[in-house]
């Protein structure tokens, strides 16, 4: 490994961990709005096919990672992955990471312990929509 890649995978989590927290707030919640919510349901049918979808690849994904709700410039439109480790969404898929679920133990162990699944679940209980929206809105522009 090279000088540079080291130095680069040592500035990934400080990349990617600034993106998680300002897309939680603990007045967030609810359901997104405006051109966000009408291109979740252009792309996924319904928020809460959104959100199960998202749940699922991010509680079913083996190991420590991330699952991320984002946009894909060159389709237009919001795609759902799981990525393993640090490895951060746009340079790895090209897909602009819009929200992000960290499934590493140590965001959620302490109160869930081993059930990856109740705090998935209760990651919704918190999000920052507006922040969320602000990121589609800049992806799009």
């Amino acid at each position: 490994m090279t000088s540079t890649s080291t130095s680069i995978q040592r500035r990934i989590p400080r990349l990617i961990t600034p993106s998680f927290w300002t897309n939680l707030s603990p007045n967030g919640g609810g359901e997104p709005e405006g051109d966000l919510l009408a291109a979740i349901v252009r792309d996924f049918g319904s928020f809460a096919n959104m959100k199960e979808q998202l749940t699922n690849a991010t509680v079913a994904f083996q190991g420590s990672g991330w699952g991320w709700l984002g946009y894909d410039k060159k389709t237009s439109m919001l795609t759902i992955d799981a990525m393993p480790n640090q490895d951060p969404l746009q340079s790895t898929t090209g897909r602009i990471p819009l929200l992000g679920i960290d499934v590493w133990e140590h965001a959620y162990y302490l109160q869930y312990k081993n059930v990856r699944p109740d705090y998935v679940k209760a990651i919704f209980d918190i999000v920052n929509w507006s922040n969320v929206s602000e990121r589609y809105e800049n992806a799009m522009g």
